[in-house]
């Protein structure tokens, strides 16, 4: 099975827009993204086998994932 991604665009398509916007205009919007872009990609690193480490850490990693998202989708809905 593949691995699923969770990238912003992919997991809230209806967004596209607001997050291209949000992103070009909006500082904080641009810096909590790169945080989430960065931690999704290592998630994706340590799920297909390219980075070993502790269980822990990759729940760690997907709870701030998570509130991330949970933050930039706040953000979203002004």
């Amino acid at each position: 099975m593949p691995l699923q991604k969770h990238d912003l665009v992919h997991e809230l398509p209806e967004f596209k827009d607001k997050i291209h916007q949000l992103k070009m205009k909006n500082s904080h919007f641009s810096k909590l993204f790169d945080q989430y872009h960065d931690i999704e990609h290592e998630i994706h690193r340590i799920e297909a086998g390219a980075e070993n480490t502790a269980d822990d850490y990759l729940v760690s990693r997907k709870k701030k994932r998570l509130q991330l998202k949970d933050n930039l989708f706040a953000m979203l809905k002004r």
